[in-house]
């Protein structure tokens, strides 16, 4: 027997996928129900609308980009390693985001005029990467004002060479931008 909350989980995540694959807005809850195999008026147990499913969506991305740097300040106490290892992470994704696109962009553009509380919320995984990028580049003697434009810069690079390459469907693209993270982030010492 499944427990709520791991139904909940089964919806959001199927949600998560089917918005990202065909958008929020031709996804239904009856393509979320069929998918998940939950029938249709159970999922109004647990979201009321779309728009509330959206926010679970949301939570997500934010769950798991903490998550992530969670891992990474674990993982190493060295700035440009943790810096290293964001890349390496963010890089993991490279195949699904040519074929894709960001999932987190993609919800902020399609949640902003049915759910923008959901919009908000994915947004703060731009606002967590940003702050980590630059709290570390701080610890690397970097003025806070050149920190967070860098930061800034790096997020940019990212989901620029996403956009791109889903565009051109052209993993080498992404790849580059990755290269040019790098150089900015963890440049090689002289």
């Amino acid at each position: 027997m499944t427990k709520r909350n791991d139904k909940r989980d089964i919806l959001v995540a199927t949600a998560a996928g089917l918005f990202w694959r065909q958008g929020f807005a031709v996804t239904s809850l009856a393509h979320i129900a069929a998918e998940s195999r939950i029938p249709l008026g159970n999922i109004y147990y647990y979201f009321k609308t779309k728009a509330e499913l959206a926010r679970g969506v949301a939570d997500i991305f934010v769950a798991e980009t903490e998550d992530m740097l969670t891992e990474i300040v674990e993982a190493d106490q060295e700035p440009r390693k943790r810096l290293q290892l964001l890349i390496e992470k963010l890089a993991h994704s490279l195949k699904s985001r040519v074929e894709n696109g960001c999932p987190i962009a993609l919800g902020i553009r399609d949640f902003r005029h049915e759910s923008p509380q959901a919009a908000e919320r994915a947004a703060e995984v731009f606002s967590l990467l940003i702050g980590f990028i630059g709290r570390e580049l701080g610890r690397m003697g970097l003025r806070p004002s050149t920190a967070l434009a860098t930061a800034r810069n790096a997020v940019a690079e990212w989901q620029g060479g996403i956009m791109l390459a889903h565009g051109l469907k052209d993993p080498t693209v992404l790849a580059e931008s990755f290269r040019r993270m790098e150089r900015l982030l963890v440049p090689s010492r002289s």
